[in-house]
């Protein structure tokens, strides 16, 4: 039976989902989950959800779906421990570093690659289940037919969203807020910079990134088919009535295998909606997926209230149990009491008495035994044995019962034993010695001049279809002594693997050994063609355990974060080499939307876009590969004056990232890391490097 995951944004929103049928619920447990501004959960109101649930057959997913960093590991791995020991369901998780710590530490409890990991293809699957990976969320953006293939082939469960609301960048790929604000949304600290105004060139009124909220209540029978196990509704920053309303409609439409009523869609969009809902990535159709939040309709409240009143008030009777009753003569009355999952509750009561008038009656004692009202349970077989002529009062039958049903409680909360050991040491490893490596990473063509060349780059990074068009045009670098390395795009789906691997394998017969990959469903693309890797920032390598893992998957190096500073940089334990962007425009988004399309009412993606926002920023927008869209930041991060910091952070290579550079341009900037030129960009920054994010 497919699972229906409920958000829980706090100890009522469990209540909410779990009365309205919700099949698990996900929570999240103090700083390490990405909703930080949800109310979250003590440890000691954790521990009566749990126990909540798990009387009522209802799973505990807890999120810890964030990036860590070296000094947060062992507190999150402690956090970890709580919720496996307390007896947890699974733990949703995204940084690479805290799974293999995890995984170590905790080898029992299940662990689930969170959307925060941007899984879109059958390999990234793949990849996470070789991490020991039971369950992967997949990205919102796949349609039924990727999502149909990756769960028909996948060696483990998927998950899909199916209500609730959608970012304009993939998961796990967003670093806009962070960037502009400090406020990392792989840190739970997102300031949700997508709902803000921005203007493609004509008046500061729209909200080209603002997306309208998924629903696909009337699609759950395809998904069902298509074997996905699992389908979540987002909504842990929401109100718990919002969790109420909406886990209902679902639940009702997968119990009686039907599409949701118009009424039920009415309600639906009461509770919250963007102007309307849409399908658009489910169907593939892109064309009308944005919308804003407007005022709450007048009714809302009133829907709220109801809603409230129907789970504060109400106990939903969702486990099925059985009875059997003996009431025999000069013997105490025994029972027993037993569920489907192999609990099993035995209780007596007193010896019943000699009737005076009418005795017991097996129809009386199990339409006693039957009134389970105001519990979890619900009778599905009630039998009962009695002698003739006995007598006990109705209380005593009650009590019988009630210890029975209190018995079965204590025995469906108690926690599964799980092995609990220590926190793993962390890697060892050495900072790199000697002048860091100078790579030059570009974009196009154009910017591939003889005067850059001159200065010899020890790497050269371009992007693997273009560097394809013309393998030739990398002559005067490699010449130079430039190792030529083919940058992946970041979002890979199946239907365009063979486009990316056949460019690959011209690559390779030309004689490029080495690709940089943004994702870990490109392992196992670039291990096909025989390639070497190395990690670029999309991996997001935050600590010291994620290098680890990224070594043991056969990585040369790997790129630091940009959300760490570089003291943070500096202090990690470096088991694989490790270098980092220190110059160019950061990439803030990668979304299957195409602003420029929306932009220019047309397709024109050779020609960049901008948008800005109401502070006059600018922001360059390029077409990548896929026709999805790239935003960069509006300033350029320059270091060439911090060199001495950067050697000191123990780095294997300095990469410059050259995107909308003139072939001038690139040469003027790579001559100032050199110390051959007085070059500054008018508008700088030094990134987070020596902020740090929230």
């Amino acid at each position: 039976m497919i699972e229906l995951l409920s958000p829980a944004g706090s100890p009522e929103s469990v209540i909410a989902a779990v009365q309205n049928g919700a099949d698990a619920v996900y929570l999240g447990l103090g700083d390490f989950n990405a909703r930080r501004g949800a109310k979250n959960f003590t440890e000691e109101e954790f521990r009566k959800a749990l126990r909540y649930c798990r009387v009522r057959g209802c799973k505990v997913y807890v999120t810890l779906n964030t990036l860590v960093d070296d000094r947060e590991m062992a507190q999150a791995v402690d956090c970890a421990r709580m919720a496996s020991d307390l007896g947890a369901d699974g733990l949703i998780v995204q940084d690479l570093g805290l799974v293999s710590a995890i995984r170590r530490a905790l080898p029992d409890i299940p662990l689930h690659a969170s959307t925060q990991m941007s899984i879109h293809n059958l390999a990234g699957v793949e990849a996470a289940a070789e991490m020991g990976l039971t369950r992967a969320v997949l990205a919102r953006e796949l349609s039924l037919e990727q999502i149909r293939f990756i769960t028909q082939h996948a060696s483990i469960e998927t998950e899909v969203f199916v209500h609730g609301a959608l970012c304009f960048c993939h998961s796990g790929q967003c670093y806009m807020s962070a960037l502009i604000g400090r406020r990392s949304g792989n840190r739970g600290a997102c300031a949700q910079p997508c709902r803000m105004q921005y203007s493609l060139g004509g008046r500061m009124d729209d909200y080209p990134l603002s997306l309208k909220d998924n629903c696909l209540a009337d699609r759950l029978q395809e998904l069902e088919d298509a074997g996905v196990a699992c389908l979540k509704i987002e909504g842990r920053m929401k109100r718990p009535e919002y969790t109420a309303i909406v886990t209902e409609v679902y639940a009702k439409a997968l119990k009686e295998r039907r599409k949701p009523t118009a009424a039920e869609m009415e309600t639906l969009e009461k509770a919250f909606s963007r102007e309307g809902f849409t399908q658009g990535y489910l169907n593939g159709d892109k064309a009308d997926m944005f919308g804003v939040r407007g005022e709450p309709e007048r009714d809302t409240a009133r829907l709220f209230a109801v809603a409230r009143r129907g789970y504060a008030e109400g106990e939903a009777q969702r486990v099925p149990i059985h009875f059997y009753t003996k009431c025999q003569k000069d013997e105490p009355i025994r029972a027993v009491a037993f569920d489907d999952e192999g609990h099993r509750a035995a209780a007596e009561g007193p010896v019943p008495e000699q009737a005076k008038r009418q005795g017991l009656t097996e129809s009386y004692l199990t339409d006693q035994m039957n009134k389970t009202g105001g519990t979890p349970y619900q009778v599905v077989e009630n039998r009962a044995r009695v002698d003739k002529g006995l007598f006990l009062p109705a209380a005593a039958i009650n009590e019988l019962r009630r210890k029975l049903v209190s018995e079965l409680s204590a025995q469906r909360a108690e926690p599964p034993r799980r092995r609990s050991l220590a926190l793993p040491e962390p890697p060892k490893g050495e900072q790199a010695l000697g002048e860091p490596k100078r790579i030059y990473q570009l974009r196009t063509t154009d910017q591939l001049s003889e005067e850059l060349a001159e200065l010899k780059p020890d790497y050269l990074y371009l992007p693997a279809l273009t560097m394809a068009e013309d393998p030739a045009m990398l002559r005067p670098f490699i010449e130079r002594g430039a190792r030529p390395v083919a940058v992946l795009p970041r979002i890979i789906t199946d239907d365009q693997l063979p486009v990316v691997y056949r460019a690959l394998e011209k690559l390779f017969s030309e004689g490029v050994r080495e690709a940089l990959i943004g994702n870990l469903g490109q392992i196992m693309l670039v291990r096909r063609v025989g390639m070497k890797l190395r990690g670029d920032f999309g991996l997001n390598a935050f600590n010291s355990y994620s290098l680890e893992l990224l070594r043991a998957a056969g990585l040369l190096s790997a790129t630091a974060s940009f959300e760490l500073r570089l003291s943070q940089i500096r202090d990690m334990k470096k088991p694989l080499p490790m270098e980092a962007i220190v110059y160019g425009r950061l990439p803030l988004m990668i979304s299957d939307q195409c602003i420029i399309k929306n932009s220019a009412g047309r397709c024109s993606c050779h020609n960049p876009a901008q948008m800005s926002d109401r502070m006059g920023s600018v922001f360059p927008v390029v077409q990548d590969f896929g026709c999805r869209n790239v935003i960069y930041n509006a300033h350029k991060l320059y270091l060439a004056d911090k060199m001495e910091d950067l050697y000191a952070a123990g780095l294997w290579g300095l990469r410059l990232m050259f995107t909308t550079e003139s072939p001038r341009e690139c040469v003027a900037v790579a001559k100032s890391y050199l110390g051959q030129s007085e070059y500054q960009p008018n508008v700088l920054t030094r990134g987070l490097y020596y902020r740090g994010v929230d």
